[in-house]
């Protein structure tokens, strides 16, 4: 799939065979436009596939539907050069999945039209065609720019739109092929979009404006109608040859104009983006991939978070946003990122010591690196500096130590993704991954016992700069976990009692990974530099989707939570961006020991526009639909008394003939709470998870269901969650439902709520 951001590309000739040609002519008379479209629906109107507009409220466009249903026609001003008896042009017939070339041809006062090199239609003007300069707009969807954003536009797909400066015969015309140059045939204009996306090829038109449902995919562009428009202009003077985007500049230097061009025409590109999340917090741009949370802490009044990804240019960074809130995050530059001993930084935790100095303890990249730190005493954190002592636990070989005991025999320790670090009587303390270990030894059919599954490493330090390996932290058990998971991404903090915090409980809760199962959690009792688990639970069930925890305490004594969701979409690179976090969930103890979980209250600020619904009844098989709800960013609230139903839940990002939806719902026989994504759209692991949610006799369930363009979390009655993400690929997607089969089932209580966007693009 070919990104919108291939706009942002260095602005160079279309093929060699233009780069050599001289450059067309500015202006424009006699004239041929040329699309490769499919429509989406036969019966649209008034949409253009193609559109030429001089900004005066003059145009000339590929117009479907406008004057006579299903017929082509070249639209233009009052209809100033449109036939308007449309009766005896053919019928388009041609169905979704098929692409037919287009033309209209203006040569003089005579106006064709050509479909797939067959003359389709043609007539005299009373007076020559319209003139269009170098300030010509070029539109793809709606007809011209005075039209409204909710007028009618295209609906469909286009591969290929090209506008030449002569009139081209029925010949010519049918030899030109989508993405090929036609030799000696140099466009006026060209956007090929299979393999430049929304790069215009001639360097022509170079600022670009998206409205509503607009997307590259499968190599086309994509309209959703409903005033999906794309806008395209020239820069600069009248017959300027575009400027390359630079590759690079200062901060100390002027910021070139182009970066800021490109700056704006990203930001658009991601607000246009239909599975960009507009609550859910995701990486600003480039790739998240890993995409870990990182290094969160709380300090003076401010939530701080970092986020792994690989910066283009550089390696791996840790990026860092702040927020008072937990829901609108300000940028603040990279925290730490390849250089002073090591070539990038993977995963690892936070900590702020009694005097207000933040830490970060991070795993060196690459090789046998270690374990570093760094610090940072400025107020916004903006500056942060590593140990001169880094690495601080040093490697022997890459994530892992070969050490000796007192009796001289060699043993090894993880070195790889060390924890948050805490301080207990005087004395530092962190913990490492065993990932490199257990690949090394713990694999084997014959691996000791001891060296398979998932196990943690103590290290303890009295200055930070000096570590002594303590211990093996926890004995792992077998009847929890299996010989095949690692234990990484490790968070270590005390559980509060209470949703909102307040003074902790005598349990800690130990946060991590395997990597081939996600993420998963002990509770248990710490004592004598030594963790004891009593209850273990797991936050992904069928595949590792919820992936890569990272928690921190806040003032309130609330122990909160984030995870990336690790479910990327294909070709996600051309994308410009990759990477999203779960909401963040508060954590703390239940009175039978077992660990509650909820959204924070903090999200009910984005709520607006609530819509509830009177008790309602469903019978086996009866599905009530939820009008009005925002399909694609709300909350839902839903009580249900599951009575003698089997399944009870709700249906969302559901089109309206179930071609693509997502079900949510308790499985009563199997005490299960249910995300079936086996028809959420085209990409990603369309899947069935199970998470064991037993009620009790006479128990509601309780929903709180998220959904905010390609993510989707539920929870229940504060005891268990499951969060995904889906890609639905039809732009009706958005109904919302509720459903009962194989028995009867009562939703009490029934409410919605718009959620409106948190992210800044």
């Amino acid at each position: 799939m070919h990104s919108l951001t291939t706009a942002l590309c260095c602005l160079v000739p279309f093929a060699a065979t233009a780069a050599e040609a001289p450059r067309a002519p500015s202006t424009l008379q006699d004239k041929t436009l040329v699309a490769w479209v499919a429509l989406a629906d036969l019966d649209q109107r008034a949409g253009s596939a193609l559109t030429l507009d001089d900004g005066q409220s003059h145009f000339d466009g590929i117009v479907f539907g406008e004057l006579t249903p299903r017929r082509w026609m070249p639209g233009s001003d009052s209809f100033n050069r449109t036939h308007r008896d449309q009766t005896d042009w053919p019928e388009e017939t041609a169905g979704p999945d098929t692409f037919i070339q287009i033309a209209v041809v203006y040569a003089d006062r005579t106006v064709t039209v050509f479909r797939e090199g067959q003359a389709y239609a043609s007539y005299t003007l009373s007076r020559p065609p319209q003139t269009f300069g170098p300030s010509a707009t070029v539109l793809f969807g709606r007809r011209h720019l005075d039209a409204g954003d909710k007028e009618n536009s295209f609906t469909g797909r286009i591969r290929d739109t090209r506008i030449y400066d002569r009139p081209l015969d029925a010949s010519t015309l049918a030899r030109l092929r989508p993405g090929l140059p036609e030799a000696d045939l140099v466009p006026w204009a060209w956007w090929s979009f299979a393999d430049e996306g929304l790069r215009e090829k001639t360097g022509r038109f170079t600022e670009i404006s998206l409205r509503g449902d607009v997307r590259i995919e499968g190599g086309c562009l994509v309209l959703g109608g409903k005033g999906a428009t794309v806008i395209t202009t020239a820069p600069g003077e009248p017959g300027a040859r575009p400027t390359p985007v630079p590759k690079s500049w200062s901060f100390t230097g002027p910021v070139p104009e182009e970066a800021v061009r490109s700056s704006r025409l990203l930001r658009e590109r991601f607000l246009a983006d239909p599975y960009r999340p507009l609550y859910h917090f995701c990486v600003p741009e480039d790739m998240g991939m890993p995409g870990d949370p990182n290094g969160a802490f709380y300090h003076n009044g401010r939530y701080h978070l970092m986020y792994l990804y690989h910066r283009s240019g550089s390696g791996f960074c840790w990026g860092h946003v702040s927020s008072s809130d937990l829901v609108h995050w300000r940028h603040h530059p990279d925290a730490i990122g390849p250089g002073h001993g090591d070539e990038g930084c993977f995963s690892g935790g936070a900590f702020v010591d009694d005097d207000g100095t933040a830490y970060l303890t991070y795993w060196m990249l690459w090789g046998a690196k270690g374990i570093g730190l760094a610090q940072s005493r400025d107020p916004q954190f903006d500056v942060w500096t590593k140990l001169e002592a880094n690495p601080v636990i040093a490697s022997t070989e890459w994530g892992l130590t070969a050490a000796r005991d007192a009796a001289g025999n060699t043993f090894l320790y993880g070195s790889a993704d060390p924890s948050n670090i805490w301080k207990h009587d005087g004395r530092y303390y962190l913990l490492t991954g065993n990932l490199l270990v257990l690949d090394k030894i713990g694999r084997a059919a014959d691996a000791p016992l001891a060296e398979q599954g998932d196990r943690l490493y103590l290290f303890a330090s009295d200055d930070l700069r000096t570590w002594q390996y303590l211990h093996v932290f926890y004995e792992r058990n077998p009847a929890w976990t299996d010989r095949s998971e690692d234990n990484m991404c490790p968070s270590f903090l005390p559980l509060p009692l209470r949703a909102d915090g307040g003074p902790p409980s005598d349990k800690h809760l130990h946060l991590f990974i395997s990597h081939n199962k996600g993420c998963q959690y002990y509770i248990g009792d710490y004592r004598d530099d030594r963790f004891f688990p009593d209850h273990h639970g797991r936050m992904t069930w069928v595949d590792n989707t919820y992936f890569a925890p990272e928690a921190l305490r806040d003032a309130q004594g609330r122990q909160i939570m984030w995870a990336w969701l690790l479910d990327n979409p294909s070709g996600e690179k051309e994308k410009g961006w990759s990477g999203v976090y779960g909401l963040p969930r508060s954590l703390w103890l239940g009175p039978d020991g077992t660990l509650r979980l909820a959204p924070v209250a903090e999200l009910e600020t984005l709520r607006r526009h609530e819509r509830s619904w009177s008790p309602l009844t469903l019978r086996d098989g009866e599905t009530r639909s939820l009008d009005g709800v925002v399909g694609d960013a709300c909350e839902l609230a839903v009580t249900i008394e599951v009575g003698t139903a089997q399944r009870c839940g709700l249906k969302v990002r559901a089109s309206p003939g179930a071609e693509e939806e997502t079900l949510l719902y308790y499985d009563t026989a199997r005490g299960e709470l249910v995300f079936d994504a086996t028809r959420s759209g085209g990409d990603g692991r369309r899947v069935i998870e199970r998470a064991p949610c037993q009620l009790q006799p006479g128990e509601t369930l309780n929903l709180r269901i998220f959904v905010d363009r390609s993510v989707v979390e539920v929870f229940a009655n504060e005891r268990q969650a499951i969060s995904r993400r889906v890609y639905p690929t039809r732009s009706d997607s958005l109904g919302v439902a509720l459903f009962a089969q194989d028995g009867q089932a009562n939703f009490r209580t029934v409410r919605a709520w718009e959620m409106m966007p948190a992210n800044p693009f």
